[in-house]
């Protein structure tokens, strides 16, 4: 027995079909879809862009660091030659962290920093950040742990330098940790990542700070 629909006492023409009033509550908009605009697709493209090029960042700094590739690693400050996987290297006993905490810091964290130049277990924690944070950003998974990991980090370093050499406070350390932020809420690691498989995961989906 099929039910029969009257337009008069339902206020619908022929061939319409009556939609049950849902909560907006569960209405959820992935910005995704055949509904999605223009613009929002190059949103999402936009902020994809903008998590791999910073995830290169963090990244980079952590291939340079280790193997002393000359960009800030293995340089001779006198001649500018650059010895490529020499001592300076990590993998080869440099510490990542002794130059900049011994020379580079200044403002009132200067003296606590500089106590921890040389540690061996800050720079394991440092270097694992940067490849950590870096790849996370890159694949586009555990976005959550790589934004709070990468913000600490670089705060970590604005405070080191105080106050900032080419402003009164503001510098591009806050600007990253502000980006990483919003690269989380945007959900950037879902488009020319894979965010959409990391969240299907059942680890992941029992445990939301994973995501």
């Amino acid at each position: 027995m099929t039910a029969t629909v009257h337009p008069k006492r339902t206020g619908l023409r022929d061939g319409a079909i009556e939609v049950p009033d849902t909560p907006a509550g569960l209405i959820q908009t992935t910005g995704v879809g055949a509904d999605e605009t223009t613009s929002h697709r190059w949103f999402r493209i936009l902020a994809a862009v903008t998590r791999i090029s910073l995830g290169w960042i963090f990244l980079w700094a952590f291939l340079d660091k280790a193997f002393a590739l000359g960009h800030g690693t293995g340089v001779d400050a006198e001649t500018g030659a650059t010895d490529y996987f020499g001592p300076a290297a990590w993998i080869h006993g440099g510490s990542p962290t002794e130059g900049f905490l011994t020379f580079g810091t200044k403002g009132p964290l200067a003296d606590f920093y500089t106590g921890l130049a040389g540690n061996a277990i800050v720079d394991w924690l440092f270097m694992l950040a940067l490849l950590g944070v870096g790849l996370a950003l890159i694949l586009g998974i555990g976005m959550r742990i790589a934004a709070v990991s990468g913000t600490a980090l670089l705060v970590m370093m604005f405070t080191a330098v105080l106050p900032p050499d080419n402003n009164l406070f503001m510098d591009d350390h806050l600007i990253y940790a502000l980006v990483l932020g919003m690269l989380v809420l945007a959900g950037a690691g879902r488009t020319l990542g894979f965010g959409r498989q990391w969240e299907r995961l059942p680890l992941v989906r029992e445990h939301s700070f994973l995501k």
